[in-house]
């Protein structure tokens, strides 16, 4: 952005202190000089004059603001910032300072990103936590599925009043029912409350932690993570080519330390029995104590929300 003085510097030499005056008398009457000056009415014609540029970029920031054409194509100095003036008393004389402040929407931004850094994604679309959520909406979308809706939202508000609790949720229901979005909405809601979520797409997860194997410290990382994080969302478990290392060692000892800690979700289009089913046969076998081993980490932990409705896919 030009200064003042860059202005003036494009007059010709004789025009410039005319031009300077003239610029400095419309400069005054500005309503935000005005105001500026009735706030601190120990400022002299002189101070004014010392401070010319400062008084400049002000007005010129401020009414940049006032037609603001959003923070991507902010046309002040420094994106999502304007310049803010105070007076500093040095020696008896009164001197005027600047500095930048953030506007509310570069506020509002950074405090949308700080809800979204609290949401961690394992190969489940972004958009789904990001795209804003109206309680309305969800539940006249599919009446079909209002109840569902319901019980997510009171978990929510639940959560938001008394803090987390060891039991989760179960959405069990066919395709395209709308389970992996109201999983979203929760891990939206509560990031708003300052809690970290992760949500997991298992069938791709899984092939994911085959590949970690050879790399323990990021196998490690990663399950600590899932352990550690405030709120856990396994979408569409029961969809992964299940192995014993998956289904004893990781998933296992993921659930083992979260049970009775911090709450685990879940969404599947089968119902418990049928998730212990599929966790019974591997490419190596069957083991059923083995499933029943796992699902006894998740039965007791979560209540069961059955999510009706038409597949919205379609």
């Amino acid at each position: 952005m030009e200064s003042l003085g860059d202005v003036l510097k494009q007059l010709p030499m004789s025009k410039r202190r005319a031009e300077a005056e003239e610029k400095a008398a419309k400069l005054f009457q500005h309503p935000r000089v005005i105001a500026f000056r009735q706030q601190h009415p120990q400022l002299t014609d002189q101070d004014l004059k010392l401070s010319m540029n400062k008084l400049y970029q002000y007005v010129k920031e401020q009414e940049h603001c006032d037609q603001c054409p959003g923070l991507n194509d902010c046309p002040n100095d420094f994106k999502g910032h304007y310049t803010k003036l105070g007076i500093e008393v040095v020696n008896g004389h009164a001197i005027i300072d600047d500095r930048k402040a953030p506007c509310q929407k570069l506020l509002t931004h950074q405090k949308q990103q700080t809800i979204y850094n609290r949401v961690r994604s394992f190969h489940v679309d972004e958009l789904a936590l990001k795209q804003g959520y109206s309680a309305e909406e969800i539940i006249t979308m599919d009446l079909e599925r209002a109840q569902a809706v319901t019980t997510v939202m009171e978990y929510v508000q639940e959560v938001k009043k008394n803090g987390l609790k060891s039991e989760g949720l179960y959405l069990e229901g066919g395709f395209g029912t709308g389970k992996t979005f109201l999983m979203s909405y929760m891990l939206y809601e509560l990031a708003r409350a300052e809690y970290t979520g992760v949500i997991v797409y298992m069938p791709e997860f899984v092939e994911d932690l085959k590949s970690m194997f050879q790399e323990p410290n990021k196998l490690r990382d990663t399950i600590e993570l899932l352990k550690e994080t405030d709120l856990l969302v396994f979408d569409d478990i029961g969809a992964e080519n299940i192995s014993p290392w998956v289904r004893d060692h990781v998933l296992g000892s993921i659930l083992n330390y979260r049970m009775n800690r911090k709450p685990t979700f879940y969404t599947s289009n089968y119902d418990l029995n049928a998730l212990q089913s599929h966790f019974s046969y591997t490419r190596e076998g069957e083991d059923v104590h083995k499933a029943e081993r796992l699902m006894n980490r998740i039965k007791p932990y979560v209540k069961v929300v059955p999510v009706l409705g038409r597949n919205k896919r379609e």
